[in-house]
């Protein structure tokens, strides 16, 4: 008999976390509590309660909430301050998810008096390391339940023979699809972005077809005309686009609009997982495309040479920290700090044009902030603000030692 009473299970409604919510019961002969997080797939949530009730959990024992304003304001927004980037193309739209899932889990599992929390992320994959780290960094004693790294039930088919056998409903549209999961990839989707896996994709060579994407209009397809869109940042966040005050769920919604209008932010990458193998995935960020962009455009006017060089030093570094479930840990959280300490005069106005899948900017200003000195930055006659000859000193110096070296021929 499991000394597990009850597990709080990251459920999303579809056949993996159905399964595992009958093979808990099975298994541990344990009560189970559903969370469904709203952070802006796009689908539905709602059916998730109505399967849970379906599957015989308690109407008290079905958590669904809304968090998508806290995903992005206590997230998102932090991250593209620190404008990480893993593996200098990845904007990080699954990784950044995770911690935030995690922390609901383990509140939701203190709140119900729960034993363990459960989560669908296989034994390949990182979202497990994501999940697990952060649920361990917020609750040291939690238990973990990984059904992916126990159970025999390694295939789709398996899966449906498994959901068939207990009577669990599985949607006739899952069944008939190219790897009978509804569609021919293996997706994850937020309102950052939507990331396509698995089936075809992992052949690195095929091209995906253009019915995959869902984001984003191909560049061909997208208007002839240019769009310029407006940002403002205060503190390094964005606090209205094209001069209307947004939150920020609804700032990165109205970005992605426009980016996915314009077909920005496709990416078909190979990324090195943290499990230790190369994995191919696609990713559509159009919004995430934009504010990272942008934030860069304002800081460059707005920070310190040597301030925007550390922050560019540290930024893979962050990226790295949120890629391998490190959200939660001392080091990212000192980081963050340094971070937003730079980003207090980050702030004025940024002017992108999007163009059949091109993204660039067309001005910046930050009349209190700017660092830029057109006086001292002009070609013209800069009446004596900039003395040229004081360059021949400084010239020298640096090339003393260069100097010095060529004359022992090294």
């Amino acid at each position: 008999m499991s000394d597990i009473k009850k597990v709080v299970l990251a459920y999303s409604g579809g056949l993996d976390t159905s399964v595992i919510l009958k093979w808990l019961q099975d298994t541990y002969g344990c009560e189970v509590v559903t969370f469904t997080a709203d952070i802006g797939q796009g689908e539905e949530v709602e059916p998730a309660r109505a399967k849970a009730l379906q599957l015989g959990i308690k109407k008290k024992n079905i958590y669904i909430e809304n968090l998508q304003e806290e995903f992005v304001r206590d997230f998102v927004y932090p991250m593209f301050r620190a404008n990480a980037v893993y593996e200098g193309e990845y904007l990080l739209g699954t990784s950044i998810a995770r911690p935030l899932i995690a922390k609901r889990l383990v509140e939701i599992a203190t709140k119900t008096g729960a034993d363990a929390i459960s989560h669908g992320a296989t034994g390949k994959g990182n979202d497990q390391v994501r999940f697990e780290l952060s649920a361990y960094a917020l609750a040291p004693n939690i238990r973990v339940i990984a059904p992916w790294r126990e159970w025999d039930l390694l295939s789709r088919e398996k899966l449906l023979a498994y959901a068939d056998q207990h009577g669990i409903p599985v949607d006739f549209k899952k069944r008939t699809a190219a790897n009978a999961s509804g569609a021919p990839y293996s997706m994850d989707a937020n309102l950052l972005h939507i990331s396509y896996e698995g089936g075809i994709l992992e052949d690195p060579a095929f091209e995906p077809e253009e019915s995959m994407w869902r984001m984003t209009v191909s560049p061909e397809k997208a208007p002839a005309k240019a769009q310029v869109v407006e940002l403002t940042y205060r503190g390094g966040d964005v606090v209205a686009v094209d001069g209307r005050k947004l939150t920020p769920a609804a700032a990165l919604t109205a970005l992605n609009e426009i980016g996915g209008r314009h077909g920005v932010g496709r990416l078909d990458l190979v990324e090195n997982r943290y499990v230790g193998m190369k994995s191919r995935g696609c990713y559509e960020t159009p919004g995430g495309t934009i504010l990272l962009k942008a934030h860069r455009a304002m800081e460059s006017i707005t920070l310190d040479r040597e301030v925007l060089a550390l922050k560019d030093d540290l930024a893979p570094r962050y990226a790295r920290l949120i890629y391998n479930g490190y959200w939660f840990s001392p080091e990212r959280k000192l980081l963050q700090g340094l971070i937003d300490a730079s980003q207090a005069p980050v702030n004025g106005t940024v002017r992108l044009k999007l163009y059949k899948g091109t993204l660039t900017c067309v001005g910046r200003a930050s009349p209190h902030d700017s660092l830029f000195d057109p006086t001292i930055a002009t070609f013209d006659d800069d009446a004596g603000a900039y003395d040229q000859k004081d360059a021949a000193g400084f010239i020298k110096l640096n090339a003393l030692r260069l100097r010095i070296a060529a004359k022992r021929g090294r």
